[in-house]
């Protein structure tokens, strides 16, 4: 099975070129051929499974041409006790909801369940399709996926990593956690703008056709590590099978009982994962999508009308404050039955009027497949942090308590519902204290200590050495120079 773009396709690329190429040529973005799919029975087989074996058995389905002894090899390591030394991925309770904890990784976020994958299929890949030039990695992130890529590709044999960040638009835990960074091969860099600047610069240099020539002469090749890339998506799809199987061991559920998730998403790569895990079997009833107030993804759940043109809010939840959520184009490609050229079409209208109209037919198709959206500002996150410590002594950082809103809002009735908690709430201190009606102090590691003496919770490990790193990238650009500053630090 193959691999085509979302906006051509004709264009055709194995497993192994998708992931090393990250994007297609003209900008769209791959998807396999065809859906596979997973039994009821084999889901039941999952529940006595560590994770790691899991994970494989999943993405094994979804990765034509690596295998099942291969990929098990890559998630023993990548989800090893030394990087996640509690459970990998645990399922707590909080009243009448369910969180799926993804932040136990080795940087407090759910990103490193794509990101600790992503470099060992790189590799793979590489030596799949004989590629002897170095894979350099570009990363547009909103906050955790800078670190988490960063972390995950240093030190990796044949590949180099750039990441760009959106210049006041992170935490300073998040900030520090990146330019701190320690490796030969790993560069970060701010960018004077939003992280949909830097997701687009990223894009641009992506579909350079010249850069990509002065490149290979160079001796490199660009790739991405954002969730446009095949490989990167693909992990996500395992922890939803995962948090099913934790349901069906503890009894909740019985194996083809429906189960509802509430998603906190900006790019739409976590959620899309849990419709392609449904689309493969899994018996997900409603996908909620849970945005802060930068909510162009619920007016477009709920309208159909996909419209940037609007104000850009810094917020409390920062790894959602995005307006253009790319894998989004992914959804529209395949309820379209995959039509490329309107996928294309409306992605071309995107880049060139801000907004696109997916239609009446398409709307009911989206919101057949179970998609219901909810969005809440900084206040009513507050209050929701405040209510689940002090009611259920849970605490959830401010991008799960937007997801705790939205999954009590659309909780149905003998549905169990799971909402999707994706970074530790250390990483965001301050706001943490805000929201409990705590002191803030001044000093960012203060605050972590604050945090910790008022909850009972230990910071984590990673998150405090912070405190003795020193700061080793302090450059920043304007989103026109990131082209240039790529190619000043590649092409020979």
């Amino acid at each position: 099975m193959n691999f085509q773009s979302t906006r051509e396709t004709r264009i055709s690329a194995t497993c192994a070129e998708a992931i090393l190429r990250g994007l297609s040529a003209e900008g769209g973005l791959f998807v396999p051929e065809a859906t596979p799919h997973i039994s009821l029975d084999e889901i039941a087989a999952l529940r006595t499974l560590p994770y790691p074996e899991l994970a494989a058995r999943i993405m094994e389905r979804w990765l034509p041409g690596f295998s099942l002894d291969e990929l098990s090899r890559q998630t023993s390591d990548a989800y090893a006790p030394q990087r996640f030394p509690h459970d990998v991925a645990p399922l707590a309770q909080a009243g009448e909801l369910f969180a799926l904890e993804l932040f136990h990784g080795p940087t407090s976020a759910f990103k490193d369940f794509a990101l600790q994958m992503l470099p060992r299929l790189i590799s793979a890949a590489r030596a799949q399709c004989g590629e002897t030039r170095t894979v350099s990695i570009l990363v547009a992130t909103s906050g955790d996926t800078g670190k988490a890529a960063l972390e995950g590709f240093c030190g990796v044999p044949g590949t180099s990593i750039c990441v760009f960040y959106p210049y006041g638009g992170t935490s300073d835990i998040q900030r520090l956690q990146m330019t701190t960074q320690t490796g030969d091969n790993v560069e970060v860099l701010a960018v004077r703008g939003n992280f949909d600047d830097c997701q687009a610069g990223v894009k641009r240099l992506l579909a350079d056709e010249e850069l990509a020539r002065a490149l290979d002469a160079s001796g490199f090749m660009l790739s991405s590590a954002n969730s446009i890339n095949w490989g990167r998506l693909t992990p996500q799809i395992a922890y939803y099978f995962a948090a099913y199987a934790r349901l069906c061991e503890q009894g909740v559920i019985t194996c083809g009982d429906e189960v509802d998730f509430c998603v906190p998403t900006g790019n739409f790569g976590n959620i899309l994962a849990g419709w392609l895990a449904k689309q493969s079997g899994l018996p997900v009833g409603q996908l909620v999508c849970a945005s802060n107030a930068n909510n162009v993804l619920t007016d477009f759940i709920r309208t159909g009308v996909y419209d940037r043109n609007r104000p850009f809010y810094r917020t409390a939840s920062p790894s959602m404050d995005i307006l253009v959520s790319s894998n989004l184009e992914r959804l529209l490609f395949l309820l379209s039955g995959r039509d490329a050229a309107q996928t294309a079409a409306w992605m071309r209208s995107l880049q060139e009027t801000g907004r696109y109209d997916i239609g009446p037919e398409m709307l009911a198709r989206m919101r057949g497949e179970g998609f219901a959206a909810f969005c809440a500002d900084d206040e009513a996150c507050f209050a929701a942090i405040r209510d689940l410590y002090t009611r259920d002594g849970y605490l959830c950082d401010t991008h799960t308590a937007v997801a705790m809103l939205g999954a009590q809002a659309h909780r149905r009735p003998g549905v169990p519902m799971v909402a999707v908690a994706t970074a530790s709430p250390f990483k965001f201190a301050p706001d943490m204290l805000r929201a409990l009606g705590r002191p803030v102090p001044q000093d960012e590691f203060e605050a972590l200590d604050a945090l910790s003496a008022y909850t009972g919770q230990p910071v984590p490990q990673n998150l405090a050495a912070l405190r003795t790193l020193p700061v080793r990238f302090d450059d920043m650009c304007a989103p026109e120079d990131m082209r240039e500053l790529v190619s000043s630090r590649l092409v020979r």
